[in-house]
């Protein structure tokens, strides 16, 4: 029997039309024995056939390759075949192979015992002699098989097309309908509606599926089956598996005692849900945890658990692991012990804004957990639903639906996508469609307008997503436990820091040659900055129209975006754009910066640099208790000289290049020699990262 664990572990969580979001997995049992039978005759010239027919001579590559021709061939003819015997030598392998009707040979008498009764089934077998034999020959070193007998006089009549469809051996339920009635049958539908259903689907006249009522019945049974029996071994290796995960925990708690983790027993003392973060992520949450994404997109099969990963985002625009929760299931109780774990992990400091899928239990878990804290719905994990809700529905209109529900997405006012909402929801007849129904009750939570007010730090974006979804798939692979899938996760995390580290010395091109430009490149990092120089330059084709009361109208020159409203306070040279782009990603957008341009600003206020956009946010340590004094001599002169450091190395790509080179030289002397000198003399210091304020 085939393990369901020998599958591949993780699958995305789908959502069933029945409301559940649930994997619905498809299990493997044993293969089907290729029964391919027929029970008919007819002996008709094959000359008027498509196929030609099988002689002796032929020649295939591989025996399998025979058995397929001559399946196709029975087919067009109205019977169907089965493999009869092969032969074994040391040398050869296997090197004859004998293919023949189904009908071939007779059905061995059944004993009956005393007492017991069976049912007399008629066989179909009837002594048929059509055949095709086949034998191997090993030519200059390569095989063939070769046809050395072949018959095709049946002593039964043969099936005509309409018939011979229905012959077990043809009668096959591909993978997609597999599936289908799988979830089906899962949501509780009888074995006729499922048959129904599939009618319906594939817009075809009741009784013309390829395969029976009976066969649907067969294959819900047999898959029952197989899961009862597998159920026993998975609840076992599941048991151990999960045991194995939670002493990998402690031993990783040992060796790094900043490292954090966390579990629940259900009834029966068994570990339910598991938790754990680094040390390196703990610190990272406190520079970074302003915004996090929640991801649960993937389901193992093997253990029938979910997978909750955190992630951030850091100064360099990269995703940043904060941990990872196994979950037994995807109720409210469950998705609040994991916020709760979180939160604890991360010293009770809480986001400003978290982003999640459409999950409405999920939802009420971050309502009830995280009260203060704005949640958003990224786009990404709405845009496969909007597809497989609508495609079908709509037909051709589709992508006309797609184009203009893309640009909603996109509308600056809220007003603005009120009103094209209707119309659109109008236009397409979707008034009644529970879908559209949601995704407007929810809209406060995903449409650029309404969310663009919450910060997400660049976030909520294409690049970034791919990002989420390259590193997740990274960390699956092949792992074929829990223990593989932590020890994966936990080289993944120290890959993160050290692609963090990299970036920092990242070369930054000028191209406007503008004093902002050239200060900016001194404060941000090469993703921050790279964000603001794009704006910079965009703002290039911006006018600027002071209005009566100080404020700004700034424009495109050819008004292709409309037109924003900046808001300009010089007694604290504050500035607000209505595009709330600074809002959302703490970057000065074209408009703001236009204005700054027009009031001859060569230095942007230190307000508009985010520490969590900056250079040094990467270098501020402090001990385990509190934050370092800043009257501390060593500490100052040590932040002082990292400063300088990387602003002097963006100068130029060469400074650039020579600090990367050796900068990492002498960093890994000072450490070696740091790990040669004794590891307690009594005054233990204990450094770690943290943000400025």
């Amino acid at each position: 029997m085939a393990s369901v664990a020998s599958k591949n572990m993780w699958l995305r969580r789908q959502q069933c039309p029945c409301g559940d979001w649930k994997c619905y997995v498809t299990y493997e049992g044993d293969a089907e024995e290729t029964s391919i039978v027929s029970q008919i005759v007819k002996t008709e010239s094959l000359q008027s056939q498509d196929m030609v027919a099988p002689y002796v001579g032929m020649v295939f590559k591989t025996d399998d390759d025979a058995f397929e021709y001559y399946g196709n061939f029975a087919r067009k003819n109205g019977f169907s075949i089965r493999k009869e015997r092969s032969r074994l030598s040391p040398q050869l392998g296997i090197y004859k192979r004998d293919f023949v009707c189904y009908r071939s040979g007779f059905a061995p008498a059944r004993k009956k015992l005393s007492g017991e009764h069976h049912r007399d089934r008629k066989s179909v077998r009837c002594g048929c002699d059509a055949k095709m034999y086949l034998s191997k020959e090993v030519i200059d070193g390569v095989s063939q098989w070769f046809v050395v007998q072949f018959s095709n006089v049946h002593n039964h009549e043969l099936l005509e097309d309409d018939q011979v469809r229905l012959l077990p051996a043809y009668r096959k339920i591909n993978e997609a309908d597999q599936e289908r009635i799988l979830l089906l049958s899962k949501a509780g539908f009888p074995i006729h509606r499922i048959v129904k259903v599939l009618e319906l689907e594939k817009g075809i006249q009741g009784g013309q599926l390829p395969f029976l009522e009976r066969d649907v019945r067969n294959f819900v049974q047999n898959r029952k089956k197989v899961v009862q029996e597998n159920d026993a071994l998975l609840n076992e290796k599941r048991e151990n598996d999960t045991m194995e995960l939670l002493e990998a925990c402690k031993a990783t708690k040992e060796a790094d005692q900043d490292f954090v983790y966390d579990f629940t027993v259900d009834q029966n003392d068994k570990v339910e849900n598991i938790a754990w973060s680094y040390g390196v992520a703990v610190n990272s949450y406190a520079l970074f945890g302003d915004v996090v994404y929640f991801d649960t997109t993937y389901r193992s099969i093997t253990y029938d658990m979910l997978l909750g990963a955190w992630f951030g985002i850091d100064n360099n625009g990269q995703p940043i692991l904060f941990g990872c929760v196994l979950l037994q299931d995807e109720t409210l109780r469950s998705f609040a012990w994991a916020i709760q774990t979180l939160i604890r992990f991360m010293k009770g400091r809480c986001p400003q804004t978290i982003l999640s899928d459409l999950d409405p239990r999920l939802r009420d878990a971050i309502t009830s957990e995280l009260p203060s804290t704005k949640h958003v719905t990224s786009i990404w994990n709405i845009l496969p639903k909007v597809s497989s809700w609508f495609s079908l529905q709509l037909g051709s209109q589709y992508a006309d639906f797609k184009s203009e529900f893309d640009a909603l997405y996109r509308l600056e006012s809220t007003e603005d996508f009120e009103l094209r909402w209707n119309q659109m929801v109008s236009i397409f007849g979707l008034g009644s469609d529970k879908h559209i129904t949601l995704l407007y009750s929810l809209r406060t939570s995903w449409v650029l307008s309404y969310v663009r007010v919450h910060f997400l730090a660049r976030m909520a974006t294409t690049a970034y997503s791919k990002s989420v979804d390259a590193f997740l798939k990274g960390i699956f692979g092949a792992q074929s436990c829990l223990r593989g899938f932590f020890e994966q996760v936990g080289i993944a995390a120290n890959l993160q820091n050290e692609r963090h580290q990299e970036m920092q010395c990242q070369y930054m091109h000028m191209k406007t040659c503008l004093p902002i430009e050239e200060h900016s490149r001194q404060i941000l990092t090469p993703f921050a900055f790279n964000a603001l120089q794009q704006e910079l330059i965009v703002s290039m084709q911006y006018a600027a129209s002071e209005m009566a009361n100080g404020s700004y109208l700034v424009r495109h020159f050819r008004k292709i975006d409309g037109e924003s409203l900046v808001i300009w306070i010089p007694e604290d040279e504050q500035i607000h754009c209505s595009c709330k782009e600074f809002e959302s990603s703490g970057i000065l957008c074209r408009h703001a910066l236009r204005v700054f341009i027009d009031k001859n600003y060569f230095q942007l206020p230190e307000k508009y640099f985010l520490s969590r956009w900056r250079r040094e946010s990467s270098l501020m340590f402090f001990d385990d208790h509190s934050v370092h004094d800043k009257d501390d001599e060593w500490f100052q002169e040590f932040q002082s000289l990292t400063e300088t450091l990387f602003a002097e190395s963006s100068i130029t790509k060469e400074r650039s290049d020579y600090i990367r080179r050796e900068l990492t030289k002498e960093l890994t002397r000072l450490l070696n020699e740091v790990r040669d000198m004794p590891e307690n003399d009594g005054a233990p210091m204990d450094f770690m990262l943290t943000p400025t304020d």
